[in-house]
């Protein structure tokens, strides 16, 4: 595939009011498109002050001129930005401006899908410029940030070159069978797609860690009326977010709160005290409170430590991960702790004092299976099932070469893992792929 040529132009600040905002334009036709809105092109990576102006020689704002001359631009095309003040009224002048001077109006993430055509940028680099304008926490845009800089596309290269020679190794031993070196006879050929197959592994551990900083996890706190949940949401915000009150049934309504913890985002939701009432607007927000439980990443039932209640069975066969949250240990008495009790894990706190926050954010962190590494990158949901599609296939390679049976198999396996690390890069990929991928990016990018 090829970048298209014509023109394109956006707009690549955020909507509303600014001290500065920026055009930007990419395509065969951004220079004549300066010069005609400026009088003439400025030197090369230089800023210039200019004066924009509509068809009539009228001035529409005075900023700043940047030129980027093909191939060494973001996009690989010839590039000019056009900085003026943020007024949206201004931005819409001048792009419209732009646009009768030949230009059209670019697509969500065209900008960046350029870049990928020039091969200016890989496929999941392309998309890290995207988690980078999206990132929820320091860690989450320091990962995007690796990933921009291609940390994970070279750990995808390198585990490619090594298939790439597993897979000569196999192809060479069906094409020449009569060599005195018997290839397939050789203990080395599983050996080695065993090991491969373990750092396959070992990264799909990695990039769904780099997954949860992008996406996040959605926890949501459960529990009968005025054992605290509210208290606890405030204490894991630090903020006043809810309020709390001594009368059963404050919370009637979803309450979402975004926050990080050690780095992991989350979207921490209260909800409704579960309980009988026939009060109608109390019964809907039990209904609402259900349909987020049911939609979790983890539970946090929330129950009080002089009389802990066991979750509701329909609870536990809802939730994926479920901690039982025992607060209010500072009037029993009770240490702070972490239990396993079966099919839960209960930790002891005090909302009031803090006593056993530590733990249960550790417990968060835990059942998330987020452990903060260092030197992280980004990743998405895509990324990690096709890292699983790559490590399956490497393992079954990996049994079909130590038993000997169909070596044929075994090279056809290594050539699918081989595609599924492809399509992470986009060295595989399909026109219906990228367009799914572009379309989640922001106008300007």
């Amino acid at each position: 595939m090829s970048a298209p040529t014509d023109t394109i132009a956006a707009i690549a600040t955020p909507p509303g009011r600014g001290g500065v905002g920026m055009v930007r334009v990419s395509g065969p036709a951004a220079t004549a498109i300066c010069s005609a809105l400026t009088g003439r092109l400025p030197p090369p990576r230089h800023a210039r002050l200019a004066t924009f102006r509509d068809a009539d020689g009228q001035p529409i704002d005075q900023g700043l001129c940047l030129y980027f001359p093909a191939p060494h631009s973001f996009t690989g095309q010839d590039v000019v930005e056009l900085h003026g003040h943020g007024g949206p009224v201004v931005m819409d002048m001048l792009l419209a401006r732009v646009l009768t001077l030949g230009a059209r109006q670019a697509a969500p993430g065209e900008f960046s899908q350029r870049a990928f055509l020039n091969d200016k940028l890989d496929l999941a680099q392309a998309e890290a410029v995207a988690d980078l304008i999206d990132a929820a926490s320091t860690a989450a845009a320091r990962a995007a940030l690796r990933s921009l800089d291609g940390e994970f596309s070279r750990q995808i290269g390198a585990l490619s070159e090594r298939l790439i020679e597993l897979r000569v190794q196999i192809e060479a031993g069906l094409d020449f069978p009569d060599e005195e070196l018997d290839l397939l006879a050789d203990g080395r050929l599983a050996t080695d797609a065993a090991r491969l197959a373990d750092d396959l592994r070992a990264l799909v551990g990695r990039a769904d860690e780099g997954r949860l900083l992008r996406e996040g996890i959605s926890v949501v706190l459960a529990g009968a009326p005025n054992v605290g949940k509210s208290s606890l949401l405030n204490a894991l915000a630090e903020r006043e977010a809810a309020i709390v009150t001594a009368i059963p049934g404050t919370t009637r309504d979803v309450l979402r709160e975004y926050l990080a913890i050690d780095g992991l985002p989350l979207h921490l939701v209260d909800t409704a005290g579960l309980r009988d009432s026939h009060d109608p607007i109390e019964q809907e927000g039990m209904r609402r409170a259900r349909a987020e439980i049911a939609r979790a990443d983890q539970l946090l039932f929330v129950t009080e430590a002089s009389a802990p209640q066991p979750p509701p069975p329909e609870l536990l066969a809802q939730a994926s991960a479920l901690t039982r949250v025992i607060n209010k240990i500072d009037l029993t008495g009770e240490p702070p702790r972490t239990e396993s009790a079966g099919g839960w894990t209960d930790v002891y706190l005090s909302v009031r004092s803090g006593a056993g926050l530590d733990l249960l954010r550790a417990r968060i962190r835990e059942a998330a299976g987020f452990a903060g590494t260092e030197g992280q990158f980004s990743a998405r949901r895509r990324h990690v099932e096709a890292l699983r599609q790559a490590a399956e296939s490497t393992t079954r390679s990996a049994e079909l070469l130590a038993t000997g049976a169909g070596p044929e198999l075994a090279a056809e396996e290594l050539r699918l893992a081989q595609q599924a690390l492809g399509e992470i890069t986009g060295q595989v990929s399909s026109d219906d792929l990228l367009g799914r991928i572009f379309a989640s990016f922001c106008i300007g990018k």
